[in-house]
């Protein structure tokens, strides 16, 4: 037990004015609460109570100490009820950790849909391509990859992401849609330098076999924002995750080509470190999330 715990119970036996009664209300024995009171006696080398089988009467060192440990007893309800009502309030700040070109698709919607349903939740999104100690960080929520998730985070599935290999109507009327994936080769291609520079290698499956295209282009990113502003600018055709591009084929500034041939598919998780239950705050934040790509991958599906 803390010193804190230990005036604690100091002050709850003056008020009980029996060791008995203070030791119900603690869930202790009343040996085990005799030996705190010692303790306490002992740490500031004075006698806090005169103690008979009667009754219980405070020194003048114990009278000194009383009020003390009551507001110190006050103080920690206090902490616990502020803390308290910060876990089941939607007041406070949401920290997110998500990979670029994931935060850069919600990002909007965040500013826009979810402040105005929780305005005194306040957001701070993290973009980041590389995994951040979510722990030691100070983060409430992430968004990863398989390969992201350790063993002290807690992961729940949030979307299966595809690739879409996509152009603008400009570039599909001044080039031509490739019928094949063997057609790429003839075409110019925004390339991913994370994963390709600027020569690589785009798989398509059909009919369980595997066709794996040379491509080459005149643009390269490490960024899939900067892939698909080049697409809708009509530069190339690109590779884009689904989640980036479904308001853009809804709108038909993208086109999807290739849609007989699959492209590999990956998964992402919403990740936390707690414990437990999530705080208000964040729990709405994980809700709103989920639900929103639930919505993007609704608009695919009709597409």
């Amino acid at each position: 037990m803390s010193e804190m715990d230990d005036l604690a119970a100091f002050a709850m036996l003056v008020e009980a004015n029996s060791f008995t009664l203070a030791a119900q209300w603690l869930k202790t024995s009343t040996s085990q609460l005799s030996k705190r009171i010692s303790k306490l006696e002992k740490s500031y080398g004075v006698i806090l109570l005169h103690r008979t089988t009667r009754s219980l009467t405070l020194t003048s060192a114990g009278a000194v100490l009383l009020p003390e440990a009551r507001a110190l007893l006050v103080q920690r309800d206090r902490v616990r009820d502020a803390m308290a009502y910060l876990s089941e309030s939607l007041v406070g700040t949401v920290r997110l950790t998500v990979p670029a070109s994931v935060g850069e698709v919600f990002f909007e919607a965040v500013l826009t849909e979810f402040s105005k349903r929780y305005p005194q939740v306040q957001v701070e999104l993290d973009l980041c391509n590389h995994f951040r100690d979510m722990r030691r960080d100070g983060f409430d929520l992430g968004i990863r990859p398989s390969v992201g998730i350790d063993q002290l985070l807690v992961a729940k599935p949030l979307l299966s992401s595809q690739e879409l290999t996509c152009a603008s109507p400009g570039y599909v009327a001044a080039h031509g849609c490739p019928p094949t994936p063997d057609a790429l080769r003839m075409h110019r291609c925004l390339l991913n330098s994370h994963s390709a520079g600027r020569e690589g290698w785009w798989v398509y499956h059909q009919n369980h076999e595997a066709n794996r295209v040379n491509v080459r282009g005149t643009f390269a990113s490490n960024q899939y924002s900067l892939l698909k502003k080049a697409a809708l600018a009509g530069t190339g055709i690109a590779r884009l995750p689904s989640y980036m591009v479904y308001n853009e084929l809804n709108d038909g500034s993208l086109q999807w080509l290739l849609r007989d041939y699959q492209t590999p598919v990956s998964s992402l998780f919403l990740v936390h470190p707690f414990e437990g239950r999530l705080p208000r705050r964040v729990q709405v934040m994980a809700d709103y999330l989920a639900q929103w790509f639930v919505h993007s991958a609704a608009v695919l599906e009709k597409l």
